[in-house]
């Protein structure tokens, strides 16, 4: 996030819920692709990002968790959704891009 996409240090918020086997049913969609046990699913919810810094994205996430030995580039599906800054509140019921706090 900080490298592709340009994220300010501390501008991450992340969830992660790990699936037990058999929990998440991720298809080839006709693609080839060889889907094991350890399909991975990303998604990045985000504002303002090109086509390209999100083609760079799944290339990297796919080289950087290959290279590691953590997800085979089989098993990996990235998902982007946009928003815009109305879409947000980061706490006490305040809409901060709006009201400027950020």
């Amino acid at each position: 996030m900080l490298d592709v996409f340009a994220a300010p240090p501390r501008d991450r918020y992340q969830v992660i819920h790990q699936h037990d086997p058999g929990e998440i049913l991720a298809e080839d969609t006709g693609l080839g692709l060889t889907r094991t046990d350890g399909v991975t699913v990303i998604q990045v919810t985000q504002q303002g990002r090109s086509r390209e810094q999100k083609e760079a994205l799944y290339a990297a996430l796919t080289q950087r968790l290959g290279d590691a030995g953590l997800v085979d580039p089989d098993d990996l599906i990235v998902s982007i959704t946009e928003n815009t800054k109305d879409d947000w509140s980061f706490g006490r019921g305040r809409a901060q891009f709006l009201t400027g706090e950020l």
